[in-house]
């Protein structure tokens, strides 16, 4: 059995750290905003369900059939073949998912079931919602699954989970390699990259709502929802391209280029938009 290597203190208590703010910070902030803004619970909640069933039922099922269906143990297909050879072509097409499914769920959200909340202020409680939910997944749960591995790691138990991935989803080996490596280095620092990540997509996901709620409300500003999509697409088509090495950038750069995405269309769609609306609740 493989002896993997052990996980410090130091690097569970990042671990630890990381798996609590991501859980206790986008709950935090779904509560204060709820309570200074007297907004209902409930549209911050619509916003983490659509996200769930968009971007996790629906988008990431129908684009791994597409693009990779081996990692969901099917077999290979002239579509995956032709599209994992051209790997611009394959980041592009995992960039427009997500822009297509989730700004369709912003859309069909406020147009039906946050149809007669009108007030300016649903727009960031949608995002807040969809954001803080990706929070809790990525940072949160994915956290706690590292701790577990840790412990397991330490405890030298870890061996028979990767036993048990290499008999059923051998493909899946290469990917707990990384992720053992990056335990046994996790560092305030990785928590930090993560973290800042995190807070300017927050900021994003709270943008698009905005551009996505007026485009509902004002049938001359629906093209707002295009903008939407083509600047969530625009978003994850830099990291998309990083991943799948058609380019290169430091870490720095390309949280630097997230970070900007983000703050312009949190900022744009804030001043432009949510700031100039004194229109009051409908219906």
């Amino acid at each position: 059995m493989t002896e993997y290597t052990h996980v410090g203190a130091a690097s569970l208590v990042w671990l630890i750290t990381g798996a609590l703010v991501g859980i206790a910070v986008p709950i935090a902030a779904a509560l204060v905003w709820k309570i200074r803004k007297k907004e209902p619970v409930v549209s911050i909640l619509i916003g983490a369900a659509a996200f769930l069933v968009f971007a996790l039922i629906l988008e990431k099922p129908i684009q791994n059939v597409l693009a990779f269906p081996t990692a969901m143990g099917l077999p290979d297909h002239a579509v995956s073949r032709f599209l994992n050879a051209n790997p611009v072509l394959l980041a592009l097409v995992a960039a427009l998912f997500p822009g297509i499914f989730e700004e369709t769920g912003r859309l069909l959200a406020f147009k039906t079931v946050l149809k007669k909340r009108g007030n300016r202020e649903t727009s960031i409680s949608y995002g807040i919602g969809h954001g803080g939910f990706e929070v809790i997944l990525l940072l949160g749960v994915t956290y706690i699954q590292y701790i577990a591995y840790a412990v397991m790691i330490n405890t030298g138990t870890f061996g028979t989970v990767v036993e048990q991935v290499a008999a059923q989803a051998p493909e899946q080996l290469s990917n707990i390699d990384s992720v053992v490596s990056m335990l046994a280095g996790f560092s305030f620092a990785e928590l930090g990259i993560a973290v800042f990540e995190r807070i300017f997509a927050v900021l994003f996901h709270i943008g698009d709502s905005i551009l996505v709620f007026y485009a509902c409300r004002d049938k001359r500003r629906g093209w707002l929802y295009p903008l939407a999509i083509i600047l969530h697409t625009g978003t994850d088509l830099i990291a998309a391209l990083h991943l799948f090495h058609v380019i290169s950038l430091p870490t720095w750069a390309l949280e630097g280029v997230v970070a900007l995405i983000g703050s312009l269309t949190f900022f744009g769609a804030y001043v432009w938009l949510y700031k100039k609306d004194v229109g009051k609740e409908r219906g």
